[in-house]
């Protein structure tokens, strides 16, 4: 499992946006009304956020920043041109289609007198109930073809801002270093000040072991864990544990005792009668 770790504020919110538009686009391509909700609660998330008055220009920038960064391996014999090329192209369209956009992302939406009816209601807890909305219960009791048509229309809406999006993150993930380092004890430092970093991607060996960093413009501290399997509280994953997998020697002889007292089994071919006896 990869993990992702921002290294600055801007990324970390282009991330959370990326998540906001899955939950979007998985949600509202099922059939419940429940599902469209759901939908329909990320569009408002992304609606907040991209309310920024300096998003749409972090993209564009970015954008630029990358395309100049692609425009200067043109003449790199180790580029594949045509590859290269079309990247740059595909860059460019998606730059023309955000710049394009008039005011703000989901603008269309922002003028939306009744979604903004429901937003407003829908960020109380429990607002959303029919006798709150009786246009939204209405709503949510159309056949699933109308309300996935109406997502479609909304989602829409906000398609220029997740294509720069997946862009940007797409080639900051594409064209990162990789290199592979030993956690002594369960934990791994760095120095960040001979470049530049955005972000960090770490794939632990270990599928258990689950990574959790802090770093200022300095330094970055990777520290990893494992739920213990008899009570999930995270411990650390390293020699330093001598009770590893489990967080203490309590756990540890608790487990113990299950497999000794015969409540942990192992499935197998039930034995016949006379060959048990």
């Amino acid at each position: 499992m990869m993990y992702e770790f921002p290294l600055s504020e801007r990324i970390r919110n282009l991330l959370r946006l990326e998540e906001l538009f899955a939950r979007m686009g998985l949600f509202s391509k099922r059939e419940s009304a429940a599902d469209h909700h759901v939908a329909l609660s990320a569009i408002f998330d992304v609606l907040g956020m991209a309310g920024r008055s300096d998003l749409k220009t972090e993209l564009l920038q970015e954008l630029d920043r990358q395309r100049n960064m692609l425009v200067s391996l043109r003449d790199n014999p180790a580029v594949a041109a045509d590859r290269l090329e079309q990247t740059i192209d595909a860059l460019q369209r998606t730059r023309h289609n955000l710049a394009n956009l008039q005011g703000k992302p989901g603008q269309v939406l922002l003028e939306h007198e009744w979604l903004m009816s429901v937003r407003a209601r829908a960020s109380v807890p429990g607002g959303a109930c029919a006798f709150d909305l009786p246009s939204y219960h209405a709503w949510q009791q159309k056949p699933s073809e109308q309300r996935i048509d109406d997502m479609k229309l909304w989602c829409s809406q906000l398609r220029p801002l997740e294509a720069a999006l997946q862009v940007t993150l797409g080639l900051l993930r594409e064209t990162g270093q990789s290199q592979q380092v030993l956690a002594s004890k369960g934990t791994y430092q760095m120095q960040l000040t001979a470049r530049s970093y955005q972000l960090i991607r770490v794939l632990p060996v270990d599928p258990q072991a689950i990574p959790e960093m802090s770093a200022n413009q300095y330094l970055m501290w990777l520290r990893f864990s494992i739920a213990c399997p008899r009570c999930a509280r995270d411990t650390v994953y390293g020699p330093g544990n001598r009770f590893r997998p489990f967080c203490s020697e309590r756990c540890k002889l608790n487990d113990l005792g299950d497999w000794a007292s015969e409540r942990y089994r192992l499935p197998g071919d039930e034995v016949p009668p006379e060959e048990a006896s």
